[in-house]
């Protein structure tokens, strides 16, 4: 299918309330693949698969002055906003990958099931950002798709953990190294911070970018938990509040999964 950009002029856009009107009205096409707005100069540029007959009406419909330009056929499309994606979207996805293997390793080391709740929740994340990858530069209605696969595989990694928190609940009663715990919950939370700090960078309003801020915003939240777990577990000379903060965890990730099934809609 050939790709081509569109170019239009759009009067009444000036400010972002009239771009972003302008977003959710054509990004829902399945032949769009990507737009880029100057709003000083009115103008949108669309890049897209077909013609451009549909894209013209639709922008037609919002009554806010719009006239077709030029068209121009394009032999790749990667544009600036796509490649910054996936130079972060690999950072990430790097990051909680090994933050998975040293946080599930030191969980089990340690008998902690935060810090095993927490390798889980960064293993969803990087499915997350390898999916995320996947539908850079593809059709919105991919995105959301993807955005929808991330929410349902977390909600199937809450559900795993809730059964080991309530089995460890039952059936275990073994200290966790309080000490592991505060260690590598408190390396993860900069990780983490790292992770956000990059991903706000892209300043993308796509669904798939939107999830993976929203998993790495509920990642600090647990890394914090943990810490505060590790930290009680010491005072109390108990085990329950691991397994509490545990529990906890894969709340935040159960909510994370309705939140992002939420936004794939």
């Amino acid at each position: 299918m050939l790709l081509f950009k569109s170019t239009y002029h759009i009067e009444k856009m000036d400010c972002p309330s009239e771009k972003q009107m302008v977003r959710l009205k054509i990004e829902p096409l399945e032949s769009v693949l990507g737009l880029s707005f100057d709003i000083p100069q009115r103008t949108v540029h669309v890049i897209h698969q077909g013609n451009a007959e549909l894209i013209t009406e639709a922008i037609a419909e919002l009554g806010l002055g719009s006239r077709f330009e030029a068209s121009e056929k394009v032999e790749k499309y990667a544009g600036e906003e796509q490649i910054t994606q996936k130079q972060i979207l690999w950072w990430v996805l790097g990051i909680n990958a090994s933050f998975f293997v040293i946080e599930m390793g030191f969980g089990l080391l340690s008998n902690s099931m935060g810090l095993i709740a927490d390798s889980l929740d960064m293993l969803a994340d990087t499915i997350v950002y390898g999916l995320s990858l996947i539908a850079v530069g593809t059709a919105v209605t991919t995105k959301k798709k993807v955005a929808k696969t991330s929410g349902l595989f977390q909600m199937l990694l809450a559900l795993i953990g809730f059964s080991e928190v309530v089995r460890r609940f039952f059936f275990s009663e073994a200290m966790p190294d309080f000490r592991t715990m505060i260690a590598v919950a408190s390396l993860a939370m900069v990780a983490n911070v790292i992770c956000l700090w990059l991903i706000q960078k892209a300043s993308s309003e796509e669904a798939h970018m939107q999830a993976s801020a929203i998993f790495t915003s509920n990642d600090i939240i647990v890394n914090g938990g943990v810490i505060v777990a590790g930290l009680l577990v010491y005072s109390l000379d108990s085990p329950w509040p691991d397994l509490i903060v545990g529990g906890i965890v894969f709340g935040f990730v159960m909510r994370g999964a309705m939140r992002i099934l939420k936004l794939s809609k």
